[in-house]
């Protein structure tokens, strides 16, 4: 018997990728893979080996994107070897979508118009949903499923179902998709398996798109498979933009149908709610700031690919106006891609962070993923706009992250201690 039930976005994508009218979550399917994006430390110098031991090629280089990020600049010996491997792979296997120190890999993605609604794509990293902001299904994998895909062009899932949260309400001033994603964290948990995070509503609508791949990014601390959000006329005019070749009729295309089935429904009210601080060592562990009021802060750190975009640092620069970084505290911004950096200095946004005592570290992943700089020592307390602050993250395990939004973060930043930005904001 035909099932009634109408299709999530997610299984319309899967469908495509399948050559199948339709999937059911469950399912095992094999998807022909649209895009695969890898980077310096899982990709070549994991699955070139692997590769050769096969005797396989990449079977449509065109389709690959290879990243540097995390290794960048090198800061030692080691560092600077996987980054020749890297280049070097690019080269022999004539990867054109090769981007060598412009950004993390997330950012550059849609900064370079690769991401497109509808696309089947697979990341070698496990904040790949981030893509999902631009109505992309994509997945993060280990390396020895990317040696597969880059020798095959497919992969095998089983279809998962879908959460829907939906948001509705205006946020209030000071209060970011940063605070969102954290307070779904503390509220529906960090172990929603095999779940795709769809999120909708007149809250999102309202987001631009690199608050929306907040959202996305961090599906990924709530133990989602990913996160999508459906394309509308943002999506559009952002990727355009960027160049990537869309139009209105793939916009209307890649919505759910109004009687598709979800696992689960979750309506948030974002209008009462106040800035979120994640302690350590978990995003699960957030309350509203005013739990977390005077923690002294030796670091404030606004990086990664949830971050540290253009729009992450002109929330700082809104703080960081006319105010000085509190003495003891040291504030290193590093912008998530060239670009980025590029914006924020010909607008002003840059001089306003440097003249309040931010230090400007080169783009990459850096403290994020504990390398490079910016770590922290033994005792030291950091407060950042990173996605992640398990234990020794950032660097010894015997220091202390707390999460907040770029706005938490400079307010910290200005008092050495965590402050609700809002009183900042409204002087």
């Amino acid at each position: 018997m035909a099932d009634p039930r109408g299709m999530t976005l997610t299984e319309k994508i899967i469908s495509l990728a399948t050559g199948r009218e339709r999937v059911t979550p469950g399912e095992i399917v094999t998807c022909t893979v649209g895009l695969a994006l890898m980077h310096d430390s899982g990709g070549p110098r994991r699955v070139a080996e692997k590769l050769r031991q096969i005797n396989a090629k990449v079977w449509d280089p065109s389709k690959v994107v290879l990243v540097t990020d995390h290794f960048v600049p090198a800061i030692d010996i080691d560092s600077a070897n996987i980054l020749v491997t890297t280049r070097n792979w690019a080269a022999e296997h004539g990867i054109k979508n090769f981007h060598d120190m412009q950004g993390i890999s997330h950012v550059i993605l849609p900064e370079k118009g690769l991401l497109l609604p509808g696309l089947f794509a697979v990341g070698g990293d496990s904040h790949s949903p981030t893509a999902g902001a631009y109505g992309t299904f994509m997945i993060g994998i280990g390396a020895t499923e990317m040696v597969s895909v880059l020798a095959t062009g497919e992969i095998w899932i089983k279809v998962p179902s879908t959460t829907l949260i939906r948001c509705e309400g205006k946020l209030q001033n000071g209060v970011v998709a940063k605070d969102m994603v954290l307070h779904l964290c503390a509220t529906i948990g960090m172990d929603n398996s095999y779940q795709v995070i769809e999120y909708s509503g007149s809250t999102i609508n309202d987001l631009s798109m690199q608050e929306r791949m907040v959202l996305t990014n961090m599906t990924a601390e709530l133990g989602a498979k990913t996160g999508i959000i459906a394309p509308d006329q943002n999506t559009l005019t952002d990727i355009q933009h960027a160049g990537g070749k869309i139009d209105e009729a793939a916009i209307k295309r890649w919505q759910a149908d109004e009687n598709a089935y979800y696992d689960r429904i979750v309506d948030i009210d974002v209008s009462q709610l106040e800035p979120q601080i994640a302690a350590p060592h978990s995003p699960e562990n957030t309350l509203s700031v005013s739990h977390h009021k005077g923690v002294k802060v030796n670091q404030a750190y606004i990086g990664a690919c949830t971050g540290a975009k253009e729009t992450d640092l002109k929330m700082a620069a809104e703080i960081l106006k006319g105010r000085k970084v509190a003495q003891g505290t040291r504030l290193l911004i590093a912008p998530a891609s060239i670009q980025t950096t590029k914006n924020c200095i010909a607008d002003g946004t840059m001089a306003t962070l440097t003249e309040a005592g931010a230090i400007i570290l080169p783009t990459g992943c850096g403290a994020c993923a504990g390398m490079g700089a910016g770590i922290i020592g033994k005792g030291e307390t950091c407060i950042a706009s990173i996605a992640r602050n398990f234990k020794g993250r950032m660097g010894d395990p015997d220091s202390n992250v707390y999460l907040g939004s770029p706005y938490s973060v400079a307010a910290a930043a200005v008092f050495g201690e965590v402050t609700d930005p809002r009183e900042l904001l409204a002087e």
